[in-house]
């Protein structure tokens, strides 16, 4: 039952976790999902449940299914991570499905799931780094090891690993619209929510690298280095961008405190600057609000129930009866106002008070995980110490056993010693009696002696009885000697080896004791084993009962699945019998598909027949005569058709190979078609200025050109002869083409190719001396003017110079900046090749680049040149206007030849287009400050006063006032 309960209760936090409507994942879902898995230490019950889900019909679910399953491989048991590797291919499918489709949410999941198996993978090669990546520099120091490869794989290994976390980051707020979206809507929060494990993730990955990188430059040098050094930058911009505008919404400010990171990224080149290196830390705040209403805390279906009551009694109390006397209602609204608002009062109160209950209940639960967590912590530390119990016990039963041993052996020492002692006592017995037999012999010699004396007769053989008697008493003593220096050797040796039985007896006795003492405490802690033994039985029982339940399960689950397999297979027979069906369809259609290409291709050489036709006609109309062109151009003209040739031949090669997709040749024949046209009608105009001779063969060539296309053109038009055609005539005859135009080209350009280099860098040169020869030449004009005018003279000319001194300072700008932007070009283009090679490579962009140089400069000095005879009185304002005019479309022909070959993304040539405008600019002042001045020359030449005198001021006020005069008299013809 309670198996059953938790299954039950997992599958609905699962549901109301993990579903379509496109709000965030609430918290308490997710964290009983977690629990889950902690209690049954896997995840088990998750990955049942959703397999089931489904998936493939709604992005929105796979969304918060990645949600769910990162947040459950962070903080889940450790076993989750196993059980995941199982579900490794499902969790792939899923992101492939996602991938193939155009939804927004889609392919969010499909980078979602690349990041959960990049996470999967990581840390099953990993294991020191939990799910979490919550590690200490040490279990760092040791992951990483000694060994240089292995911490440069593992650095390349966490630099991938933040590139999936960053790029998950950057899709959602790319498909955010940050000027409309708002962190509070759910739809915006749905895709945020994630957003809070990548940050936790991020923190620790960005200080792992860190480390690591210091490390390795510590180890390496610095060259070998620098492709880490750019990547890890590139990700530093990219962190610091997205902790930036994580941190700017209101959405994460309440749910998590997002670390700062420092202005500019890590030095790695010091190795100092490890120690100014800071730990980012992500804070997540203990009672993060929840966007929920309080659950069975107030009761909503009272309080709907009494309403419709409430609703009449005010009715009646405002409106009185229904065809009652109208009361004062005015008073009895304030009075219904006043109680309104005293309800709201006390319904806010409420919420409150009940948003109150439940912090305290969220508090009250996470105290309970804790002590959950810290009971299932002191209950391995209680298997441990059942472990190291049984191994003491072990070792007490072996000292017991020797214990035993040595009381054996004490007994045996003191049977040896009750013997040693039986036997000395016989000893000493039998030194008794000796002392006893020595002291009769003594007297039987005192006896024998007196014999001796009362005796003479017999002192010969009392004599010899005497010294046979002493001879065997020095024989008896020497004996004795012998024994008791032997019994006495023997006594010494058994009282040492008593003392060393009795110290053995003692120790033995003492160790005896302190077993019995162990044995005491052994059996009261093998009392207490037995006991939780007995628990650890019933516990097992209920896991037994547990499992049959599932096995019950299970066993249905199977049934299902089989009856799921017969319908399948059901299913894919018919689906095999659809498949015939289409691939006869298909193999129709593809019949279809080959006829209506050929037709298009058809069609396509028809209208290139057309076209070539008609250029071939344009070379015998009398019409076109009028019409020229130049050799260059024509040369253009026929390159590009030549170059044309070959896209057509791959184009012809692609539609031999499948003829299925014709798009490759049809496009490259219409190319083809027209730039060859366009060849033929300019070689028939060039070849109208030209000399007699080149012009009849540029004709002929033309022509053969034509009839060349043409039999090319009709071979594609038989299948037959379609796999054959070459291009091999109608490349020759362009050849031809080109030739002839190369021929036709001014003499004046034939510059060698060598020279080309050095004569850009003279022109160039030349150009800049004739600026700034310019700029010198207008301030001496500036401090002339002041000199010798004064008055109106003097203002218009300091104006007019003034401008033009700008405008040579902005070409001055220019022309640097073009030199800049074309050493740039040609670093970034010649490769291995010389600069002279270069430009004899490039050779017709470098005559362009002369050409518009030359203009410039010749510009420049005919500017100055006019600005001078202006001042002095001998020119006239419009040859300043023009010149003005001249020198800005030269500039203009510079900035566009040298626009020809830069990139698009160079800051030079944003620059050169910034400093065209400023030429632009001040040219259109030189012309504007040029025709005020004239202007103001011509209405105030008359009121200058300053260097006439008297008699000249009457004679200009005659002739001023004849002529007015005879302008009233001039007939009206005379404007004509």
């Amino acid at each position: 039952m309670a198996l059953s309960s938790g299954c039950k209760n997992a599958a609905i936090s699962i549901s109301k976790a993990i579903n379509t409507q496109e709000a965030p994942v609430k918290e308490k879902h997710a964290r009983r999902i977690i629990l889950g898995t902690h209690h049954e230490k896997g995840a088990f019950t998750f990955w049942s449940y959703a397999i089931g889900l489904p998936l493939p019909s709604s992005a929105i679910l796979s969304w918060k299914f990645c949600h769910v399953l990162h947040k459950v491989l962070r903080d889940g048991h450790p076993n989750v991570l196993q059980d995941c590797q199982r579900y490794r291919s499902n969790i792939r499918e899923t992101g492939d499905l996602w991938g193939h489709l155009h939804d927004r949410y889609g392919q969010l999941v499909s980078i979602y799931t690349r990041l959960l198996l990049t996470k999967i993978s990581f840390h099953t090669k990993h294991p020191d780094f939990p799910p979490s990546l919550e590690v200490s520099d040490e279990v760092l120091e040791k992951t990483a090891g000694t060994d240089v490869n292995n911490i440069f794989q593992l650095t390349v290994e966490l630099f991938d690993y933040l590139d999936c976390e960053l790029k998950l980051s950057e899709s959602v707020f790319r498909q955010l619209n940050t000027s409309m979206a708002v962190s509070q809507m759910s739809a915006v929060q749905c895709r945020l929510a994630p957003l809070i494990q990548v940050i936790q993730d991020c923190s620790h990955l960005y200080h792992y690298a860190v480390k690591l990188m210091f490390k390795l430059h510590s180890c390496l040098p610095a060259d070998t280095l620098q492709g880490h050094r750019d990547r890890f930058h590139e990700q530093f911009r990219s962190l610091k961008n997205f902790f930036k505008k994580a941190s700017d919404m209101l959405y994460f400010k309440r749910l998590i405190q997002i670390p700062r990171l420092p202005e500019s990224p890590p030095n790695f080149l010091r190795a100092s600057a490890l120690a100014e290196h800071v730990k980012p830390v992500v804070v997540i705040p203990e009672e993060a609000p929840e966007d929920e209403e309080p659950e069975n805390l107030i009761e909503i279906s009272t309080a709907s129930t009494t309403e419709p009551q409430v609703t009449s009694d005010i009715f009646e109390q405002t409106f009185g009866p229904p065809n009652g006397i109208r009361d004062d209602r005015d008073a009895q609204i304030d009075s219904l106002k006043k109680e309104v608002d005293m309800l709201r009062a006390e319904m806010e109160k409420i919420k409150l008070e009940a948003q109150r209950y439940i912090t305290q209940l969220k508090a009250q639960v996470n105290s309970l995980e804790g002590e959950v967590e810290e009971q299932r912590k002191q209950k391995q530390k209680a298997l441990v110490d059942n472990e190291q119990l049984r191994d003491e016990l072990e070792r007490l039963q072996r000292a017991k056993q020797d214990s035993d041993r040595s009381q054996r052996l004490c007994a045996e020492a003191e049977k040896k010693a009750n013997a040693t002692e039986i036997r000395y006592t016989k000893l000493k017995e039998k030194h008794s009696e000796l002392i006893n037999t020595h002291a009769e012999l003594l007297r039987k010699n005192a006896d024998t002696a007196k014999q001796l004396t009362v005796t003479q007769q017999s002192q010969e053989e009392v004599a010899r009885v005497k010294e046979q008697l002493a001879f065997q008493v020095e024989q008896v003593k020497r004996e004795a000697e012998m024994k008791l220096e032997d019994q006495s050797m023997q006594m010494e040796q058994l009282r040492q080896e008593l003392d060393a039985r009795r110290d053995e007896l003692d120790q033995a006795q003492r160790s005896l004791s302190h077993a019995k003492q162990a044995g005491t405490e052994l059996s009261a802690q093998v009392e207490a084993l037995h006991a939780e033994k007995e628990v650890l039985r019933r516990s097992v029982s209920e896991k037994e009962c547990e499992l049959l339940s599932t096995r019950g399960l299970v066993e249905e689950k199977e049934l299902q699945l089989s009856q799921e397999a017969e319908k399948a297979t059901r299913e894919i027979r018919e689906l095999q019998g659809r498949l015939l069906e289409k691939s006869n369809q298909e193999q129709s259609l593809q019949q279809k598909l080959l006829d209506e290409q050929f037709g298009i291709l058809q069609e396509t050489v028809r209208e290139a027949e057309n076209i070539l036709r008609d250029a071939v006609a344009k070379l015998d109309d009398p019409l076109h005569v009028r019409c020229t062109s130049s050799p260059d151009y024509l040369l253009s003209r026929a390159q590009a058709a030549l170059e044309s040739t070959d896209a057509l031949e791959n184009g012809h090669a692609q539609y031999v190979a499948s003829m299925a997709d014709a798009a490759g040749l049809v496009g490259a024949l219409a190319l083809f078609a027209h730039l060859t046209a366009d060849t033929i009608v300019n070689g028939s105009a060039t070849s109208h200025l030209a000399p007699t001779d080149h012009a009849d063969r540029l004709m002929e060539t033309c022509r053969d050109c034509g009839q060349r296309s043409l039999d090319y053109l009709g071979e594609l038009k038989d299948k037959q002869t379609l796999g054959h055609a070459e291009l091999g005539d109608v490349r020759r005859a362009l050849r031809g083409v080109l030739q002839l135009a190369q021929e036709l080209r001014p003499k004046s350009l034939d510059i060698k190719q060598e020279e080309l280099g050095d004569m850009v860098e003279k022109e160039m040169a030349s150009t800049s001396e004739a600026i700034e020869d310019a700029v010198r030449r207008i301030e001496e004009m500036m401090s002339q003017a002041r000199n010798e005018s004064s008055g109106v003279k003097l203002e218009v000319n300091e104006r007019m110079l003034n401008t033009c001194f700008s405008l040579f300072q902005a070409i001055r700008l220019l022309v640097m900046t073009s030199t800049n932007l074309q050493k740039e070009i040609v670093e970034s283009g010649r490769g291995a090749a010389t600069t002279q090679e270069f430009y004899a490579k490039n050779s017709r962009w470098t005559e362009g680049l002369i050409s518009a140089s030359k203009a410039v400069g010749w510009g420049a000095t005919q500017l100055v040149e006019s600005a001078d005879r202006v001042v002095l009185h001998t020119g006239k304002y419009e040859e300043l206007i023009v010149c003005s005019h001249e020198i800005a479309a030269s500039t203009a022909q510079l900035v566009a030849a040298s626009k020809v070959k830069a990139e698009k993304s160079s800051r030079n040539l944003g620059r050169l287009q910034e400093c065209s405008r400023n030429v632009n600019e001040m040219a259109a002042n030189v012309v504007a400050s040029t025709k005020s001045g004239q202007e103001q020359i011509e209405e105030k030449d008359t009121m200058d006063f300053s260097g006439m005198s008297l008699i000249k001021l009457k004679k200009e006020e005659m002739e001023t006032q004849l002529e007015r005069d005879a302008g009233s008299y001039q007939p009206h013809g005379a404007n004509f």
